[in-house]
């Protein structure tokens, strides 16, 4: 009798455990769902923020995405980044598409903390609602181990800086005056490298694993403000950082990733933007272990597959 109950306990254990897990799953759907399918059509109305958008990094990629689709959603934009040719241009092609006003400032972010008085001063008046944090860096396109990077002192000091440093004082300049008003939201471009250990960028990875803890804590800070920080987590998008692979059912292209990550705010204060990132994610959360990942058989796998994805890119561009 006694045995007979201890397997009916645990037939009932194995029960809730197996509900508690199958809940689990819906749930997730069902918030995927909200986040990167329902947004579409209802989207958070980023106007209500203020009237200028605050791009840094704003030439290229993500960045120069994140700024067209601001000022296609109605925001005057500042573009800070360090050509100023390619500033002159991103801030003429704005214009001319969206008849947004806009605002440039050269500044290399490899620099120390006394380059944002400039920054400061040129922000002082604005109504500033939005402050993008995309700007980053990492060993000027070389995968290598970490004692192995050349000249490695100075390229540490410019990572740091350009990483971590320039979303730390930015977000100095634009929170204040965010908190007067109650209202205000930071996106931080953080990187799915930040959410689980890539060897072989471990500088890089390290500085956005810092972006997007401090993303979550910052929200937890200011969220009673009327203020969202979100952080995004990007997979592979086609950028000059990641030599622009050909965009595929997971390779998403900059704009398309920009417009999607931001109908995801007010959903969602740390996304991969994306739902195929998200399916990314998921599968590297729940399918894969960590030992798994950070074998050496991955790394060569993954090495592999990288050398045939650049190859078969190659071989498009020249059919074409």
């Amino acid at each position: 009798m006694e045995e007979s109950q201890c397997h009916q306990w645990l037939n009932l254990l194995g029960l809730l455990a197996l509900s508690y897990l199958l809940l689990k799953q819906v749930w997730s759907l069902l918030a995927g769902c909200k986040n990167h399918i329902l947004s579409r059509w209802w989207r958070t109305n980023l106007k209500k923020y203020g009237g200028w958008a605050v791009v840094t990094g704003a030439t290229d990629g993500i960045g120069k995405a994140y700024a067209l689709e601001l000022a296609k959603r109605g925001f005057d934009v500042i573009l800070i980044s360090r050509t100023l040719e390619k500033l002159e241009k991103v801030a003429k092609e704005i214009e001319n598409l969206t008849r947004r006003k806009t605002k440039i400032i050269q500044l290399d972010f490899t620099g120390g903390a006394e380059i944002y008085t400039k920054v400061e001063k040129a922000l002082k008046d604005l109504d500033i609602g939005i402050l993008v944090n995309n700007v980053g860096m990492t060993y000027f396109n070389e995968v290598t181990r970490f004692h192995e990077v050349p000249d490695i002192n100075k390229r540490i000091e410019n990572i740091m800086n350009c990483n971590l440093q320039s979303m730390i004082q930015m977000t100095k300049i634009v929170l204040p005056k965010m908190v007067q008003r109650k209202k205000g939201l930071i996106i931080n471009l953080s990187s799915a490298a930040g959410a689980r250990p890539y060897p072989m960028i471990t500088m890089y990875g390290a500085t956005k694993a810092f972006m997007d803890f401090f993303s979550r804590s910052l929200n937890v800070e200011y969220r009673s403000d009327g203020i969202i920080v979100q952080s995004v987590l990007p997979h592979l998008v086609s950028t000059n950082m990641t030599r622009h692979p050909s965009a595929n059912i997971l390779v998403k292209t900059s704009d398309d990733f920009a417009r999607e990550a931001l109908n995801t705010v007010g959903y969602s204060h740390r996304t991969n933007g994306c739902l195929s990132h998200c399916f990314q994610s998921y599968i590297l959360d729940h399918l894969l272990t960590e030992t798994f990942m950070n074998s050496w058989i991955c790394l060569f796998l993954g090495g592999c597959a990288m050398s045939l994805i650049v190859k078969i890119t190659k071989l498009g561009k020249k059919d074409k």
